[in-house]
Parts: C-alpha cells; structure tokens; sequence
C-alpha cells in the first residue's frame, strides 16, 4: 500500500477504472474466448513456476458448480430471476484441487440468470479437464458435482475424457425403489455429526448410516447413455416428523437419503467422505465474492464475462502467492494473503539512483513475504 503521488514512481502505464471500463466494454464473446484461452496457458505456466497443484498425489479432484450472482437493476444484459427467486447472472467455475492444495480454478463461465445450474456443464468440464492435463497432471481424476450436475452428457464427458465421476443424485422415484431394495443389514454406522467410537464392537455409533448397491442410470435416454455403476446412499435420521413427503413409506419417515452416483474406485469408507469434501467449492465462491466480484461492473455482458475470468486469474495468482510463502499462507483464505502479504504498508525512499522500499519493523509475516520475494528470484536488503 502507496502513499498518495507513490504510485507512478513505481508503475508505469497505470490504467484509470473508467478506461479499464471502456475497454471491457469493447470485448465481443469472441475476445472473451480469447482471454479464456490465454488465461488457460497462464495458469498451465504458474502451476509449472510454483508447484501450484503438486503432481505427486494419487488422485485429483475436479469440483463444478455454479452461483447466482445477485445484480441491481434490469439493465444489465442477460440478468434475470432464477431459481434463487433474485436478480442475478449466474456463473459456473470448475476447480482442481488434491488433498496436499487448496482449490485452484480452472475454468470459468457467464450465464443469464435464468439459465439452468447444469446448463452447458458437460461442454465446459471437457475444456476444464483438457487444461488439468495440460498443466502435467497424471494422476486419476475424480469429477464431483451435486445433483444439478447428475446427467448423461456430463457422465458421458467425464467416460470420454477417461475420468471418473462422483455426482449427487436427486432421491427420485427410480433411485426411491432402488434404496428400497438394500439389505437392511447392509447400512454401516459412519464418523458423523456426534458419533461415538466403541472400542469392544470397533465400530461407530452414530445417527448416519452408508450403503451401496449397483444402479443403470439414464435408461430413458438411448442406450450409448446407459451407464451402469455404483450407488451410494447415506441416510441420517430425521429430527423433524414434519420433514417426511408425502406418500412415504416407513423407510424414508424414519430417514432422510443423501444419494451418489460414481464409478470411484475407492471402498465405500473412503468415496462417500471424499465426496462430501464437494462442499470446499463453496470457500471459492467466498474467496471470489470477498474480492472482484464483490460486484459485476458493467451493464455489458460481454464486459462481465470478460470480469469473471479476470477474476478468477487475479483468485489463481494469490493463491501461487501463499503457495510460495509458507504452508499456512498455502491453505489461508486469499482475503488473509491480501492482507498478510499484499496490502502491506512500504515507506518509498531514493538514494544512489535507486528506489527503496522500506518495510515494517517487527512484523509478523516478514519472513514469510522474504521466502516469497527471494523464491521469485529478487533479493532482499537488511
């Protein structure tokens, strides 16, 4: 952080807000695939610099999902109510995550606000994946998603691109007479809300219960559609009576079935938990909204789908900036980065030709920025 006049002795070329709006604004949806484009082979190149999303671990998780970002006014092209009842435009990211990183996004897109959470999904996850392997990742790939996402064209991506996928299901009929069908003495307590460990039975007590069975999903589409893998269900007992549909038998009064459809090839101890990490996708959409979406700025839509994948590179960078700096810098929100690493107080000095930045006494997080400056190859004075 600058003093007022510091800025142009240590940038040049600095652009007003206005003239970075008029020229978002010039963008066509062609320039915005173009700066996808080029956004892609950035991030390929800060993952192969930084290490970004180590190589090593066995698996890797490739989360989708998407938001309604609420917007004021109908002027904004393409804002509309959907199913959030507000007005918005609706985004969906992709993220790449392994158990040793934090989620790094790999893929972005702008929607009218009306448009479907899975809508466009199965097109924008091939291009996702193709970007994960192309920043030198080998390992499985897991696709998660929620039940918006549970459709034939998004297994059928995932089954071309040789990935496999963990995807929520929607408790329908179908997958009602299915769930029906498991032997009651299938159902395996789990680690859960409040479960307790018995150490004379091994196993736990607890109020959630996991089992699975072999489910053909897709049937009413063509047969090339027909997929065929494992259902895992985990049932909760229900603490309001209240709660139970209409029309349900003793089964469902008593609990409430949170269903997956995937093809992992982990046990059912191991899969059912690492599907629930899905929820790690919400902290981006926090990290994004406690940065440069805090708003979508422009009445053109062009110019905010452009905003959203700037977005998502200034989200990338930050992230390769904890990386760099320490471990817990490495898993901290990007706000926290901001605020540790970037938004730091310098005092300009010149002397013998040269500016000096002078840096904070006595502060906290200076051998963390020093690993940070001198892993980017500068040098730092003492």
């Amino acid at each position: 952080m600058l003093r007022h006049g510091g800025l142009p002795r240590l940038f040049g070329g600095v652009r007003a807000p206005s003239t970075l709006g008029s020229f978002l604004r010039a963008f066509t949806w062609g320039h915005v695939r173009q700066l996808q484009s080029a956004t892609r082979a950035f991030l390929c190149n800060l993952a192969a610099h930084t290490g970004l999303v180590p190589k090593t671990d066995e698996v890797v998780f490739v989360d989708i999902d998407s938001k309604v970002k609420q917007v004021y006014g109908p002027a904004k092209q393409g804002a509309s109510f959907g199913y959030t009842k507000v007005r918005g435009l609706h985004f969906q990211i992709v993220t790449v995550k392994t158990g040793m990183c934090a989620p790094v996004i790999v893929a972005t897109r702008l929607r009218k606000g009306s448009a479907g959470s899975g809508k466009g999904a199965a097109s924008l996850l091939r291009e996702a994946l193709a970007t994960v392997r192309a920043m030198g990742i080998t390992a499985q790939i897991i696709v998660r998603a929620d039940s918006a996402y549970f459709s034939h064209k998004v297994v059928a991506a995932c089954r071309k691109t040789g990935t496999r996928f963990s995807l929520a299901a929607a408790v329908t009929k179908t997958i009602r007479t299915a769930v029906e069908t498991i032997d009651p003495a299938a159902w395996t307590p789990i680690k859960y809300t409040d479960a307790i460990w018995d150490d004379e039975e091994q196993r736990w007590i607890s109020d959630a219960e996991t089992a699975e069975i072999p489910f053909t999903a897709f049937t009413s589409k063509k047969k090339t559609f027909h997929t065929t893998a494992r259902l895992i269900v985990r049932r909760v007992k229900r603490l309001n009576p209240k709660t139970v549909p209409e029309g349900q038998s003793e089964l469902f009064a008593v609990w409430r079935h949170h269903v997956i459809f995937t093809d992992s090839p982990f046990v059912l101890a191991q899969a059912e938990p690492m599907h629930r990490e899905h929820a790690q996708v919400e902290q981006v959409f926090a990290d994004l909204e406690d940065s440069a979406l805090a708003h979508l700025p422009s009445g053109k839509f062009t110019a905010n789908a452009a905003w959203l994948t700037l977005a998502a590179t200034a989200y990338n960078l930050t992230r390769a900036t904890g990386h760099l700096a320490s471990t817990f810098h490495a898993r901290a929100r990007t706000g926290t980065i901001r605020r540790h690493l970037i938004h730091v107080p310098a005092r300009i000095a010149t002397g013998a030709r040269r500016l000096t930045l002078h840096m904070p006494q006595r502060w906290r997080w200076a051998d963390d920025f020093t690993d940070l400056w001198t892993t980017t190859g500068q040098r730092m004075q003492t």
